[in-house]
């Protein structure tokens, strides 16, 4: 059994987001997504995966579609596969995100 702390994978770099694997198989997979203020994940779309982001610490402009949605601390989103979808930290302080991404089976 594989267990982890969330904080031992909260690691940022200054050049752009970092991603900081928890849990992967080849079904799904778990990470932590760090920003530094300003920085950003470009909107891009995942054809057979679907994709959830929950808000850890901080405070994210979440984009789903054309839809565009600020999201705090215990806030989360689905993705759909097929949907455009991206992150910014449009903030001055950081923002931590859990993303868990798995196969779109519908």
């Amino acid at each position: 059994m594989k267990v982890v702390t969330l904080a031992d994978f909260q690691q940022f770099t200054d050049d752009k987001m970092k991603k900081n694997n928890l849990f992967q198989t080849e079904r799904f997979f778990c990470d932590i997504y760090c920003f530094e203020p300003r920085q950003e994940q470009k909107g891009h779309v995942h054809g057979d995966q679907d994709k959830v982001y929950i808000v850890l610490e901080g405070q994210g402009t979440f984009q789903v579609g054309t839809d565009h949605r600020m999201l705090e601390a215990g806030q989360g989103i689905l993705a759909p596969a097929g949907e455009e979808h991206g992150v910014k930290n449009h903030t001055s302080h950081r923002l931590i995100i859990l993303v868990f991404v798995a196969p779109n089976h519908a």
